[in-house]
């Protein structure tokens, strides 16, 4: 059986080199001993960290994945930024950006993340784009590329353009907790950018909108007039969960589009946003809805129904909801 190649000996040199010329001092009335220092070599961590990758176990691979990131303020820059300008290797390059991105956010290096999002709007290989993407998923580079992601959703490449909409929505709900303002307007900014219908949805479809500002607000009710129906029914979505600033026109916006809205699935993202925007309150302009489309009348009465019983917090309307769906 083949061992994984170890780096114990390199973490230990890392964490103790500091330490040797005292303890040698401490050990011997004499002159202490010329030691030197071992020092992390970038070409030696990726070659062991090449080789661990094609290894059976998953608990090591992902090891492996960590191990670079994790050493990325200890690694000379230079060297780390110059392996991952040469690398073709898409998972490489990966853990390499990865790295740098690290060496940002942890402010060992602010000018890493920069070398980052340059080979992302400027390699050709669509394959070493999209891995370059996924080095930034779950960071703050929403709020620090400027309009990258803007860029990212118009890109040639469909993997791409999914990348880059997945980062988007994860950094929203992981990072930011959606109650990040600069963040979400970053977020609707891009979807509005996109012309790829399963972007946009995509995007608008799985964000917290709270703290978004008016501009984003009237982005996304623009998007409710698109040929696109998946598209109109995340924007109806994403309306439903602004703040109390934009409630009013957001509102307005939904209630004057159901009535000429001929898809099924977005008229009841239309009733569910009404609903969350106006809670009880909802219930009379929800009755005077009732008779447009007599094919949802059963979804209608079932939000009056929970609306009616005076909930004060969302999630317990939803999950009332679905447990009258669900009753016999």
């Amino acid at each position: 059986m083949t061992r994984p190649p170890s780096f114990r000996p390199l973490l230990l040199a890392l964490t103790l080199s500091p330490l040797l010329p005292t303890a040698a001092r401490a050990a011997s009335p004499g002159p202490a001993p010329a030691l030197q220092a071992e020092t992390c070599s970038v070409e030696g961590l990726m070659d062991s960290i090449r080789r661990g990758l094609h290894s059976k176990s998953e608990a090591y691979k992902k090891y492996m994945r960590t191990l670079l990131r994790e050493s990325a303020v200890n690694l000379p820059g230079g060297e780390l930024q110059a392996a991952f300008e040469r690398e073709r290797d898409p998972l490489m390059a990966e853990h390499l950006a990865a790295a740098l991105v690290a060496r940002t956010e942890r402010e060992a290096d602010p000018s890493a993340m920069e070398a980052v999002v340059r080979r992302v709007l400027e390699e050709p290989d669509p394959a070493l784009r999209a891995a370059t993407v996924r080095a930034m998923r779950r960071t703050s580079a929403l709020e620090k590329t400027g309009d990258m992601y803007e860029r990212l959703v118009r890109d040639a490449s469909p993997e791409v353009r999914q990348e880059a909409a997945t980062n988007i929505v994860e950094d929203i709900q992981q990072v930011y907790s959606g109650y990040h303002g600069p963040a979400s307007n970053t977020a609707v900014a891009a979807a509005v950018a996109s012309a790829d219908p399963q972007v946009t949805a995509k995007i608008l479809g799985n964000i917290d909108t709270h703290k978004i500002s008016a501009g984003s607000a009237s982005g996304i009710q623009s998007l409710l007039r698109s040929d696109d129906a998946g598209v109109r029914a995340a924007a109806a979505t994403a309306l439903g969960g602004v703040g109390a600033e934009q409630m009013a026109s957001a509102r307005e916006s939904l209630l004057g589009m159901y009535r000429d809205e001929r898809d099924p699935g977005v008229r009841k993202a239309l009733l569910r946003s009404i609903a969350q925007l106006g809670f009880s309150s909802a219930v009379p302009e929800l009755r005077r809805l009732r008779d447009v489309d007599p094919s949802l009348a059963p979804e209608v009465d079932t939000w009056i129904r929970v609306l009616d019983m005076g909930l004060q917090e969302w999630s317990l309307i939803l999950r009332e909801k679905q447990r009258l769906q669900q009753a016999p």
